[in-house]
């Protein structure tokens, strides 16, 4: 069996992986804000989630709400390190939050993917290709 042994640190357990999550102080406020976007998910985000919920987008594992550097991001596959956000109208005001948050999580080597609302609800098969698409670049 493949388990590891209690007294082998979790870097080891999982060879060749960068998971972010481990070493991150995260506060109490951010986990419970997450946990909060998780229940109250955006009509578009509750359309993409279906399709990449349980590995169904070629197998590979997202997460949803995921804390990383202190944000929150919509969408987070590990092993492409790619971020998905579905964007809505609050998007449009603001840019510059937007670019800092994109500018610290490039920086940790993840790559974004910017989804506007409009796109889930009328492309929903190009949006899942350019996901696909953006996954397979790394993988």
């Amino acid at each position: 069996m493949n388990n590891p042994t209690p007294q082998q640190p979790y870097e080891l357990r999982r060879e060749g992986t960068r998971n972010i999550v481990v070493g991150q102080k995260v506060e109490a406020v951010k986990h419970q804000r997450a946990k909060e976007l998780r229940r109250q998910m955006t009509p578009e985000e509750k359309i993409l989630w279906q399709y990449l919920r349980a590995n169904r987008l070629h197998g590979l594992h997202f997460r949803r709400q995921q804390i990383i550097n202190g944000f929150i991001a919509d969408f987070y596959c590990h092993a492409a390190s790619l971020v998905i956000e579905v964007d809505g109208k609050i998007h449009e005001t603001q840019t510059e939050y937007d670019a800092e948050r994109d500018k610290v999580l490039s920086a940790r080597g993840l790559r974004l993917l910017r989804i506007k609302n409009e796109e889930v609800q009328q492309e929903l098969d190009k949006v899942l290709k350019r996901i696909s698409q953006a996954c397979s670049e790394l993988t």
